[in-house]
């Protein structure tokens, strides 16, 4: 039997201040945390990156018993040569017969020393194991974004955050000491479940220790521009360590030397009430309001301000599973939207951000600028968050991402500076569609469920990121066609997005009956206040009490 459920946690908790010593450690301690993160998803960038490559020249015959040295030369493209006629002399002549690369290639090592490319000559008829790797990699955050939710429901949000970042760190530490492709690509789908799995509880811990102001600070500009920054350290880092392998072991330290926070972050409040161990939640309100230098109330959480069953509601008190998100009407309609907008958009942020090595120019200089243009954003998104409508706010970003990346099929050829500019600006606006959706539904899902909602959301997301290194294959038999797709997914995304409710400066819901109705531009013309109170997303149920 579970303990009881605190009706407004953020009020009955508001003793100790929106915003002091203790905020400012939580928000610090957690943003660190996503700097691992940042860059994680988006090192394959370097480590997979292919260099210019040709067939390696043949020396070996024997002729008429004696050593006589044969050659065959670079052909017409980097996955064939031409054949020699004759032995090497000075009169053989070149056949116009090809043969494929039998003795290897050679890589260039102008830009990088070796990346996974070059190390297991993944090129001609093995090219496809280079985007199969990365999808791999987004499976790995398919299924983390899918059992982390029930797990750290179950186990508590601390110990799956610091067991992802563990996860994360010492993957990427054996990865690099692959002895094949396989064993890369195993190591590479477990670092994406560490990865996806510890910034998603990071966002939910500290979101259920914050309040609504405090809340907006840490998620969009705090961790937002700590990821950013994990993001902008990757080419700085990639541009003096020219081997995928140190590239990774580098990768691996930060989360490592993260471990020891484990003694000073605390366990969610919310989470420890909604689990029933009130006075281990009161001890960490205690420990709060002592760092926020605060006078505590004796008894913080007393029965009376708990909830009552609201068996009337039925939401009794039980064990919630994935069920809940699709049991009642308004959580149906939330979930189906959600899994959606999230897809579109991951699919269109992933793949724009793993499409850097593809744009022209420097490698190492775009992806510091796709950072820059990615931290500029989230610092832009946070401030606007509060001061327009979510629903507008998310509609303003994907069409400006959408327009940006159908315009593309507009530039001629020539024009690589244009299309280069069309394609970071639509990026812009994928990136702050994408990182305004943890806060939106963060908010939108209630505590019962949140973590769970959450999984389901970042489970379709990263469906839509596995299938992105495809979309961006796609390139070479038509060059806009990558953008053609991720332009018109971008607006059917924006067009979804305006049912979804603002939730403004409120405070997160508790219970499924507490999360707010979607909006709808076909029913409810009236509303009441009764009206407006109820969250069961019924049209008829609610017009029957307007007037």
């Amino acid at each position: 039997m579970t303990g009881p459920k605190v009706k407004d946690f953020d009020e009955l908790t508001s003793f100790f201040g929106n915003f002091g010593l203790f905020q400012f450690l939580i928000i610090v301690l957690l943003s660190l945390a996503a700097i691992p993160s940042g860059y994680m998803g988006v090192i394959v960038v370097f480590i997979s990156d292919t260099p210019e490559y040709h067939c390696k020249e043949s020396i070996s015959s024997t002729r008429s018993g004696t050593d006589v040295e044969q050659r065959s030369w670079i052909g017409p493209d980097s996955c064939s040569r031409y054949k020699l006629n004759g032995s090497w002399t000075e009169t053989a002549g070149l056949s116009n017969d090809t043969e494929q690369c039998v003795d290897g290639w050679v890589f260039s090592t102008e830009i990088y020393s070796s990346t996974v490319v070059s190390e297991w000559d993944l090129v001609c008829e093995h090219a496809w194991k280079v985007p199969l790797s990365t999808s791999l990699f987004f499976v790995g955050v398919l299924i983390g974004s899918f059992i982390s939710g029930p797990i750290s429901d179950r186990f508590g949000r601390k110990p799956v955050f610091f067991f992802t970042m563990v996860l994360q760190s010492v993957t990427a530490l054996i990865q690099a000491a692959s002895v094949s492709w396989v064993m890369f690509c195993v190591l590479n789908c477990l670092k994406g479940l560490g990865q996806v799995s510890n910034y998603g509880t990071s966002l939910i811990l500290g979101s259920e220790m914050l309040g609504p102001s405090a809340r907006i600070k840490f998620s969009l500009l705090a961790q937002g521009v700590c990821y950013g920054i994990g993001y902008a350290l990757l080419p700085l880092f990639a541009f003096f360590i020219r081997s995928w392998r140190m590239l990774l072991v580098a990768s691996a330290i930060p989360g490592l030397i993260y471990i020891p926070m484990w003694w000073v972050i605390p366990e969610s409040p919310c989470w420890l009430l909604q689990k029933g161990r009130v006075e281990e939640a009161e001890l960490v309100i205690r420990n709060a309001a002592k760092r926020n230098r605060v006078p505590v109330p004796e008894v913080i959480f007393r029965a009376g301000q708990c909830l009552e069953l609201m068996k009337d509601k039925g939401e009794e008190e039980r064990t919630h599973t994935y069920l809940d998100l699709v049991r009642t009407p308004n959580m149906r309609n939330i979930t189906i939207l959600g899994v959606f907008i999230w897809m579109s958009v991951a699919m269109v942020y992933f793949g724009l951000s793993l499409n850097t090595s593809n744009l022209n120019g420097n490698v190492y200089l775009n992806c510091f600028i796709s950072a820059a243009i990615d931290i500029a954003v989230y610092v832009a998104t946070g401030l606007l968050v509060n001061r327009a409508p979510q629903p507008t706010l998310l509609f303003c970003m994907l069409i400006l991402c959408g327009i940006m990346l159908l315009l593309i099929q507009l530039v001629p050829e020539d024009m690589l500076v244009m299309l280069q500019v069309f394609a970071l600006v639509g990026r812009m606006g994928s990136t702050g569609a994408y990182i305004f959706l943890f806060v939106f539904f963060t908010e939108l899902m209630p505590t019962v469920v949140r973590n769970m909602g959450l999984g389901i959301t970042a489970t379709a997301a990263f469906l839509g990121s596995i299938m992105c290194p495809y979309v961006i294959y796609m390139g070479v038999y038509s060059r806009v066609l990558p953008y053609i797709i991720f332009g018109t997914v971008c607006l059917m995304a924006a067009a979804a997005g305006l049912l979804l409710p603002d939730t403004r400066n409120s405070k997160l819901p508790d219970l499924i009956s507490q999360a707010r109705p979607i909006r709808s531009f076909f029913c409810c013309p009236k509303k009441t206040a009764a009206a407006q109170l109820d969250t069961t997303g019924d049209c008829k149920e609610r017009n029957k009490s307007a007037p």
